[in-house]
């Protein structure tokens, strides 16, 4: 069938042009809200290929499968998408190829779900022991005050999710400083950054051969800190942000002729003390759009045979 071979074409280009077009992009750092809305798209199209391209392939195999997927339609459209005919051994073979990677995607979801849940009861269990709760202290405080001689603080998300801020972070960031290192982690709670991070991990894991799953995850880690980075500017500014940021990270080497190279906090830094000019409302909300139809290209390019035949 035309349509199975243009969708595993139309899946192979998304996944190898996507990712480049957006690395040479200069402005996901400008927006990196949308940026990381270009990126679902992007994956959830290759996702649809693979996903469409095996439900065809299954089809034009196997008769038991024909019967559920094109059960209403009439013999025209079973004629365009050649079902019925003999079936193709290659088609078979790619409908089992296909299936045995949903397989493994599905099971490398459940095992980072199983290895998110067991890391933060661990997280919680060290946390009661290094911060017991006092007496008369209300259960489920979402705040924990931690003793610890670096300055730091994150979210720990979960049914019932919790600020973890040191006692450091406390006597080195004053005022607005420390209210725009709490609103960074209240940013990634609100837009549950913890579940693109799961998820991007496990495609990358899952099939670690795929350039455009590692690109997926290295941008989530990266995209999710701006994306936080510029909630906290918008309501404490971006110098009291930036200021915050050196302070948390002064001690941790990220600064300086020493510096690790790959560490991003510096860039992060310089981007919040020198604003890139932003998009327009109007030029945000057509990437926005433009970005929602990558998804249904896949979509309509398997439905092209049975709507000409209709038609």
């Amino acid at each position: 069938m035309m349509v199975l071979a243009a969708l595993l074409l139309l899946g192979a280009l998304t996944a190898v042009v996507a990712p480049r077009l957006l690395a040479r992009a200069g402005w996901p750092d400008r927006e990196p809200v949308l940026a990381l809305w270009v990126w679902q798209c992007v994956v959830a199209a290759v996702l649809l290929c693979c996903v469409l391209s095996m439900t065809l392939s299954a089809a034009a195999s196997w008769q038991a499968v024909a019967g559920h997927v094109f059960a209403p339609a009439p013999q025209a459209v079973l004629e365009a998408y050649a079902i019925g005919r003999t079936a193709s051994p290659w088609a078979a073979a790619t409908a089992v190829t296909l299936a045995c990677g949903g397989v493994w995607t599905g099971a490398m979801l459940v095992r980072e779900v199983v290895r998110t849940r067991a890391r933060r009861r661990l997280r919680r269990a060290e946390l009661l022991v290094r911060a017991p709760q006092l007496p008369g202290e209300e259960s489920g405080s979402r705040l924990v005050v931690l003793e610890g001689a670096r300055p730091d603080a994150w979210w720990l998300p979960g049914t019932a999710p919790r600020l973890v801020i040191t006692t450091a972070a406390l006597r080195r960031l004053k005022g607005r400083q420390l209210d725009a290192l709490v609103a960074h982690e209240e940013g990634h709670a609100q837009a549950r950054h913890d579940w693109l991070l799961h998820c991007s991990a496990a495609l990358a894991v899952g099939f670690p051969q795929v350039p455009v799953f590692a690109a997926f995850r290295a941008e989530m880690h990266r995209l999710v800190e701006l994306a936080a980075d510029d909630m906290a500017s918008r309501r404490f500014g971006r110098l009291t942000t930036a200021l915050a940021l050196v302070e948390v990270n002064e001690d941790r080497g990220v600064f300086g002729p020493g510096a690790d190279p790959l560490a991003d906090v510096p860039q992060r830094v310089h981007r919040l003390l020198t604003p890139p000019d932003r998009f327009t409302a109007a030029r945000r909300l057509g990437l926005t759009a433009a970005a929602a139809m990558v998804p249904v290209v896949p979509v309509m390019v398997a439905f092209i045979p049975g709507l000409r035949a209709l038609g």
